[in-house]
């Protein structure tokens, strides 16, 4: 081998060497850690970024002030604080994979933070709002939608579907992702095993969520009569189209599992339709159920059980939404709580 080809071979293998432990340390992530596609993916740009800012160099080589001006162009080019943090976290987690392998002796990242970013508070309908999406529309004696001008004319089989979702969405405070994938029953088969499923006796449905954490979540008298309409309309519809999906709990007209950007115009519809003066979105109406049950509750820790955080610190922001509540209430009530100057 010549001395060209010699000098390529060795500059070819760290970088060999860091992709294979870039996919390693991904498959962990998917395997151990449940990681879904969408984190597989986001994890595996960052770390892309990270072996080309290393350019070659062990992963050892890295060093904390490098990773601090890594943070400062990215800043300096306005990505968000949210964007770096994503990016810092990757990089971190990585780094103590390896120190858990003995690959490096020391975390570059563990020190150092993202910019701090301004706290978005989750929007969330008010109770009176709330109420007024979920409450059907009158029907027309013809059967047709009573609000017609330029809008959709949904079917029975729509109706009775969209009813149900939206009910189920804001009883249980479902992520859009844990709906779309509920099935009508547990279903455990060489062609089909169920992620999420209805389990009508006992008024819950079993959801998967986030990193892989399964939990139950009861539904409401409200949402369970919605529920039971739709099944029994998608059993008389199931018997006229036998190719149809015959475990998704939601159902498009075509017999296919309703889709989650499916969801996301039903829900949008219906709060246009329905008057709701705001942009609404599945998310909203997770936004809502939590705000709203604690509001009622005060029990936080509830709260997160229901909503599947890993943390109660990501369910505490509801507080703070509860309290924008009670400040609105006062500003609006207490003849001082505006002096006119």
């Amino acid at each position: 081998m010549s001395d060209e080809a010699s000098a390529e071979a060795r500059a070819e293998a760290p970088a060999e060497a860091s992709h294979a432990d870039v996919l390693a340390y991904l498959q962990r992530l998917r395997t151990e850690r449940h990681a879904s596609p969408r984190t597989l993916d986001g994890y595996g740009r960052e770390l892309a970024v990270l072996v080309q800012w290393l350019d070659g160099r062990g992963w050892e080589l890295l060093t904390e002030s490098e990773v601090r001006r890594a943070v400062a162009v990215r800043a300096r080019a306005g990505h968000a604080p949210a964007s770096i943090a994503r990016r810092l976290s990757a990089w971190r987690g990585f780094y103590d994979w390896l120190g858990a392998r003995g690959a490096v002796s020391h975390n570059p990242v563990r020190g150092v933070r993202a910019p701090r970013r301004a706290r978005r508070l989750p929007k969330a309908l008010s109770p009176d709002q709330a109420m007024r999406l979920v409450e059907p529309v009158k029907i027309a004696a013809d059967g047709a939608s009573a609000l017609r001008s330029g809008q959709h004319q949904t079917s029975d089989f729509e109706r009775l579907r969209d009813q149900a979702l939206i009910e189920l969405l804001y009883s249980s405070g479902l992520r859009l992702s844990e709906l779309v994938a509920l099935d009508i029953r547990h279903a455990d088969t060489g062609e089909h095993h169920s992620v999420g499923w209805l389990q009508r006796d006992e008024a819950e449905v079993q959801v998967l969520g986030k990193g892989g954490k399964r939990r139950t979540v009861p539904v409401g008298a409200p949402a369970l009569a919605a529920l039971d309409a739709w099944t029994s309309a998608r059993a008389a519809w199931l018997a006229l189209h036998p190719r149809a999906d015959r475990h998704a709990l939601f159902l498009s007209v075509r017999g296919t599992r309703l889709g989650a950007r499916a969801v996301q115009r039903v829900v949008q519809r219906l709060g246009i339709e329905r008057g709701v003066p705001t942009h609404v979105h599945p998310h909203v109406l997770r936004h809502s159920f939590a705000s709203h049950l604690l509001q009622s509750s005060g029990d936080l820790r509830a709260v997160q059980e229901l909503l599947g955080h890993a943390s109660i610190v990501t369910t505490q922001v509801y507080t703070s939404l509860d309290f924008q509540r009670l400040a609105a209430v006062y500003d609006a009530a207490h003849p001082r709580a505006r002096i006119r100057r």
